[in-house]
């Protein structure tokens, strides 16, 4: 039988129901999973469809599970990465939604700080135990959205829940139904995704959802959760592994509208961006991130990331204020106490620094030569150099020109006497056997002395 597709608008084979496979024994993928050895990326060579959705989003899990990783935030702290984030969202909320906890006294009155702000975007929503009484605070919270965790993979159901598979579909519909009840929408978290049977649980499972937000009237959110950062964003990568194949298959086979699909991921195997901005591409509309990948074990997709992906693919950034960035990550480290690895990019100390000689050559002829882009405008951070013993000359000169802002007609070059001392006097520490890199302290008393005190903006 055909029937007229509403996502490709070409007639299609009307699609296949997928019923529950409730197997006696799990599923748990030993060909791939084995434990004892790094997991391996099989292929099938079975390919689906690119369909980025006509609008995309970014929403975040900073104040749920990037909280979850380090030391708790006062209310002061959130309600300020809050206001950080709605400023860096931009006025069209292309960060759409923030998450927070609902258990504890301080969780709550930072929400009501939140809300108390009258900011549109992001939206606050919450993540719950799926029970009557939590579903009923949520409400009375005046929240429209909370999120819920339906375990998906074997190994979740089978060795957390001592569960069957049926039992724990029966379970987690039953949570839905008390949502439905209290007027909240669920947001469904389906945790372990990339260990799951796709077609023999996980979609037999969407399909219920969905059914039951038809009859209800009421949507459900469906986060794919690559929990354990297990996910491959390869072209004709098999199953469960595959992010391609996972949206794919949850738009086509389980009726899922990009808007109500939201990717999640986790960076154990360094594939977290790339998987998210795969999950964009093949047609959810959302990706669920944490400022600086703060989360869970290796963290989460880093909300910055995306945000530099988001132009990227879009060609705009659509009104998002990217030197917030910079802002969030002052914030975390001098307000917080976190301290960012000085390589990361966007917001590590050193992500537009260099110590080559050879790369200082070049930024001192044209900073576009050695710069990934204009950091300075997009970021607030100009590209800059630290001194060592491998600045050479166009380091040092690079340096003084930047550190004193002088201007085109007043800047030093490599053949510069001043360069050339500095350059003389740096070689000098470091034959005497230093090891660390010059400060500026030190590097602007010299920089006084050799010039006595006459260099233009001291």
């Amino acid at each position: 039988m055909l029937e007229l597709s509403n996502k490709s608008n070409v007639l299609e084979q009307k699609i296949y129901k997928y019923s529950l496979q409730d197997v006696e024994n799990p599923e748990l993928y030993r060909d791939i999973y084995d434990y004892e050895s790094v997991p391996k990326v099989a292929f099938n060579h079975r390919r689906v469809p690119m369909g980025m959705p006509e609008e995309i989003w970014i929403t975040d899990t900073s104040l749920r599970d990037g909280q979850q990783s380090v030391e708790p935030y006062s209310v002061e702290q959130i309600v300020r990465l809050y206001q950080l984030m709605s400023k860096l969202g931009g006025p069209f909320g292309i960060i759409r939604q923030t998450e927070m906890f609902v258990y504890s006294e301080k969780d709550r009155k930072a929400l009501e700080k939140c809300q108390e702000l009258g900011l549109k975007f992001p939206e606050i929503t919450t993540w719950i135990r799926a029970n009557r009484e939590d579903f009923k605070l949520v409400r009375d919270l005046g929240i429209r959205e909370t999120g819920i965790l339906v375990s998906c993979s074997d190994y979740h159901i089978f060795k957390k829940l001592k569960m069957t598979r049926k039992q724990a579909m029966d379970q987690y519909l039953a949570a839905v139904a008390d949502a439905f009840e209290a007027g909240v929408m669920p947001r469904c978290h389906l945790e372990d995704i990339t260990r799951a049977d796709f077609y023999g649980f996980v979609v037999p499972f969407v399909n219920a959802l969905m059914e039951m937000s038809r009859d209800a009237g009421i949507p459900v959110r469906i986060r794919a959760c690559d929990t354990m950062g297990y996910g491959v964003p390869y072209t004709g990568v098999a199953l469960p592994r595959s992010v391609p194949g996972i949206i794919y298959g949850l738009q086509h086979y389980a009726d899922v509208p990009s808007e109500l699909l939201e990717w999640h991921g986790h960076n154990d195997f360094y594939k977290a961006v790339a998987n998210a901005s795969t999950a964009w591409l093949y047609g959810a509309s959302a990706v669920n991130c944490s400022l600086l990948g703060v989360g869970e074990r290796t963290g989460n997709v880093p909300l910055e990331a995306m945000v530099m992906e988001y132009a990227s693919l879009r060609g705009s950034l659509d009104g998002m204020d990217t030197s917030v960035i910079t802002e969030i990550a002052e914030f975390f480290k001098k307000d917080i106490g976190y301290k960012i690895p000085p390589m990361t990019p966007f917001v590590g100390r050193n992500f537009n620094v260099t110590r080559a000689g050879i790369h200082a050559d070049g930024l001192l002829k044209d900073e576009e030569i050695y710069n990934i882009f204009n950091t300075e405008k997009i970021l607030g951070k100009p590209a800059s150099v630290l001194i060592s013993k491998t600045s050479g000359l166009a380091g040092i000169a690079y340096w003084i020109n930047a550190n004193y802002g002088l201007t085109a007609d007043e800047q030093v070059d490599k053949r510069s006497p001043l360069v050339i001392a500095m350059k003389e006097w740096v070689d000098k520490e470091y034959e005497g056997g230093r090891q660390t890199t010059l400060t500026t302290a030190e590097l602007e008393q010299k920089i006084e002395e050799l010039s006595d005190g006459k260099l233009c903006r001291l």
